[in-house]
């Protein structure tokens, strides 16, 4: 009987555990949303793009590059993010601060500073109209 009893409960911790592992994310990736896509009127063959990237706590980007005429001015809506464009170190932008990155630049780091609260932040884009891909993962 007592074996009987362990083994429902090792089986029983067993199926929890995996209950678990398939409500959790397998990676923390932020959500990102396209919530503007403007023709710019008076600069011809331009768009501006607004692009609300969210992160759940411990959330991140993979290291990427932007469309080649993407210009890009970010600011942190909500928690904290911390942020590497090209060689330069890494900082920590909270609520309300701002970043901007130019055409080529490689935006190595790009994640949620805290691992327990979520953030956001707003990117809008400058682009040529005909730029798709917005984003591209930097292979390693």
């Amino acid at each position: 009987m007592r074996r009987l009893l362990i083994a429902t409960a090792a089986y029983a911790a067993f199926v929890l555990a995996a209950q678990a592992a398939e409500t959790q994310p397998a990676a923390k990736s932020a959500k990102v949303t396209v919530v503007f896509d403007q023709v710019l009127p008076n600069a011809p063959g331009k768009s501006m793009k607004g692009v609300l990237v969210e992160y759940g706590p411990g959330g991140s980007s993979p290291a990427h590059t932007h469309a080649r005429s993407a210009f890009i001015y970010a600011t942190v809506l909500e928690g904290a993010i911390r942020s590497q464009v090209n060689d330069e170190p890494a900082k920590v932008f909270h609520k309300g601060e701002n970043f901007s990155e130019k055409p080529g630049d490689r935006h190595a780091v790009s994640t949620n500073a805290s691992d327990t609260e979520p953030a956001k932040l707003l990117a809008v884009f400058v682009v040529d109209t005909a730029d798709t891909e917005l984003t591209t993962p930097i292979a390693k």
